[in-house]
């Protein structure tokens, strides 16, 4: 591992969620003794590498100022953007604002259970990446491919398909650049993976832990519960 890495945390939370159907952004629904994004800040916050967390906010966010703010890192916000894409993107260009080249750990705002041991691994499989690359789990389940109406219209291999998550560690200014190809482009990109790809890299996938869980349906609030708690007794 590169111990002169300097490495920020960016994190986009301006989505509102609409899978939930809850009366307010997933993101700020209680989980445990706090909230999904407390969990997922302080698994970051608390990691001895990160030097910083970058928060991308909706505008006039309400809620925010109910978040704990006592973290072992600095934690700045940002107004974020309309689409995941512009949200790390402003994230960025606020980082550059706090250091020069530094890398990018982008994670999910709704991923509560990320492990530190994870980080571990990504930074030293990663940080020597001429790229980077991202975390991930490769796909267990059988893949059918559905038309509009949902009937079959065939299975799809399953294998090198791998499900990717976050967090996704690139250099800022690469990724930066990457991002802004796109939007310039009109290229929709759903992770900071696609980007890199879309401007000709090719990032390593690093394989994670299954319950690294990305809450998106009321359901996955008791799972991620359940899920800290067995951390806690490892």
């Amino acid at each position: 591992m590169d111990n002169k890495a300097t490495i920020w945390a960016i994190v986009p939370a301006a989505g509102i969620g609409t899978r939930m159907q809850a009366d307010k952004p997933k993101q700020y629904l209680a989980l445990g003794s706090g909230t999904v994004l407390s969990h997922s800040l302080q698994r970051l916050a608390s990691h001895p590498a990160i030097s910083g967390i970058i928060v991308a906010l909706a505008e006039h966010d309400p809620w925010w100022p109910t978040i704990e703010q006592n973290y072992p890192c600095p934690i700045i916000t940002t107004i974020g953007g309309s689409t995941r894409a512009d949200s790390v993107l402003y994230g960025l260009q606020t980082l550059a604002t706090q250091t020069e080249d530094a890398w990018a750990l982008v994670h999910d705002a709704a991923r509560p259970c990320l492990r530190h041991s994870d980080i571990d691994k990504m930074l030293s499989i990663l940080l020597p990446h001429p790229v980077g690359g991202i975390l991930g789990m490769p796909v267990s389940d059988t893949m059918k491919r559905v038309n509009v109406d949902g009937t079959i219209i065939n299975t799809v291999s399953r294998d090198g398909l791998w499900r990717a998550a976050t967090p996704q560690l690139f250099r800022a200014t690469a990724l930066q650049q990457a991002l802004i190809s796109a939007k310039e482009k009109g290229q929709q990109v759903t992770d900071e993976a696609s980007a890199m790809e879309l401007s000709g890299h090719q990032p390593l996938m690093v394989a994670g832990h299954a319950d690294n869980i990305k809450i998106t349906l009321p359901q996955d609030l008791a799972l991620a519960e359940h899920y800290l708690q067995q951390q806690e007794k490892v």
